[in-house]
């Protein structure tokens, strides 16, 4: 064996431990969690006036025109299992209710499923009033199932940390009582709509899928440990870092694809495509700000080319973490003009929220500690010494843990 093919064999152990051995960027999934859970329960009580309109039954789209659609495409939504006032309310109050869930990191895992649900189920009963942000909270709410996202800036993360440190760590745990219950409900719900006949085919594969996976995984916590636990650990964080990179391939097909196709347009190319829709009334909540950015053509031209500049070269700029954060920077500042300027500002929120899972570790961080540092006050010293004893037995049960310094978009810089 040559010396490339013994380098080439370390570095693919290293990668295989790497991504089986811990979960890489749960910063960055808490962060994305946040902001996606965050944008979406503002639009559902934002909208909360026009509910009725845009997803009720007595809505333009009638149900079984809705139902219709649905069959066609395969697509899942509650909303449509009954054409009662009460059923719609009720659907309505649980999706915002989801959100508020996986916002706080309440139940992360159960949440995230909940909030799937709701994302669905709204979005699904009138999918022709859907725009580019929808799509992206419609594909983050899904992708947010199989990752990890509740490790960081959540409640589940505080309630870990003080149960470690009062309880003697993970050994001195009490049973997840809760957890069973909650789980326990949501399977009885899915076995009485597949009764009914309103839950069948793929979805019906997907929630048992789910329950199935849940309950194989406290079996293995509660009773067993060693080998099975291992592989259970191994397993989950696989999917959490498969997810991840699905998301980031996501976001940077989004951005790969919007830019290569304005370069095509002549618009585009001649720097005046930013000046239209500031002309247009309904893109106009600030018409003095509006025409005080469009009446000269230098602003119009720096923001016509600068981004097509950034979207088409973003990609590009993950294997250097210097230019990235740069260009990440004005892709978000891009996204705050256009939520200020065209008045999209849940469209801008969920670009932003896919975002986040680039921010750089080290930011993250400085955050946690001011965060941490802004509670520490509000606790006694006694508290706070048996949550750091915490952290540090959660520390040394979790091994090294320097993968999650950095997303995997990061960790290519070190390869």
């Amino acid at each position: 064996m040559t010396e490339t093919q013994r380098s080439w064999d370390a570095a693919l152990a290293m990668g295989y431990e790497r991504i089986t051995r811990s979960a890489l960027g749960t910063y960055q999934t808490a962060v994305v969690r946040i902001g996606v859970a965050g944008t979406w329960l503002g639009f559902l009580l934002r909208e909360w006036p026009n509910r009725h309109e845009l997803y009720g039954p007595e809505g333009p789209l009638s149900s079984d025109l809705a139902a219709q659609r649905v069959e066609d495409n395969g697509a899942f939504t509650v909303l449509l299992w009954s054409d009662s006032a009460w059923w719609f309310e009720l659907s309505y109050v649980f999706a915002i209710l989801a959100s508020l869930m996986l916002l706080l990191g309440w139940r992360t895992r159960t949440a995230s499923v909940l909030f799937m649900i709701g994302v669905l189920s709204v979005q699904n009963r009138n999918g022709f009033i859907s725009d580019g942000g929808d799509n992206v909270l419609h594909l983050m709410a899904i992708y947010l199932v199989f990752v990890r996202c509740g490790e960081r800036f959540s409640l589940d993360a505080m309630f870990r940390r003080r149960a470690g440190g009062s309880a003697g760590g993970r050994r001195g745990r009490r049973p997840d009582v809760a957890g069973v219950l909650l789980w326990s409900v949501l399977a009885l719900a899915a076995l009485t709509a597949w009764a009914f006949g309103v839950l069948g085919g793929g979805w019906l594969l997907v929630f048992a899928g789910l329950l199935a996976v849940h309950a194989v995984w406290w079996i293995v916590d509660r009773f067993t440990g060693g080998e099975p636990r291992a592989v259970c650990d191994m397993t989950t964080n696989l999917v959490h870092n498969g997810a991840v990179l699905v998301i980031i391939v996501q976001v940077c097909l989004l951005y790969a694809t919007a830019g290569w196709f304005k370069v095509q347009g002549s618009r585009w190319q001649d720097g005046t495509a930013a000046y239209y829709p500031l002309q247009v009334d309904v893109f106009t909540p600030w018409p003095a700000l509006s025409d005080a950015v469009s009446a000269y053509g230098l602003p119009i031209l720096l923001m016509t080319y600068g981004t097509v500049i950034v979207q088409v070269a973003f990609p590009f700029t993950l294997f250097n973490r210097p230019i990235k954060n740069v260009v990440l920077a004005c892709l978000i500042a891009e996204h705050i003009g256009i939520a200020i300027l065209l008045g999209l500002p849940f469209f801008s929120l969920a670009i932003i929220s896919a975002d986040l899972i680039f921010l750089p570790t080290t930011l993250l961080r400085r955050v946690e500690a001011k965060v941490g540092g802004w509670s520490a006050r509000w606790r006694g010293p006694a508290r706070r010494r048996a949550e750091s004893e915490a952290d540090a037995d959660d520390a040394e049960a979790a091994g090294d843990r320097t993968s999650d310094t950095a997303t995997p978009a990061e960790s290519l810089d070190r390869v």
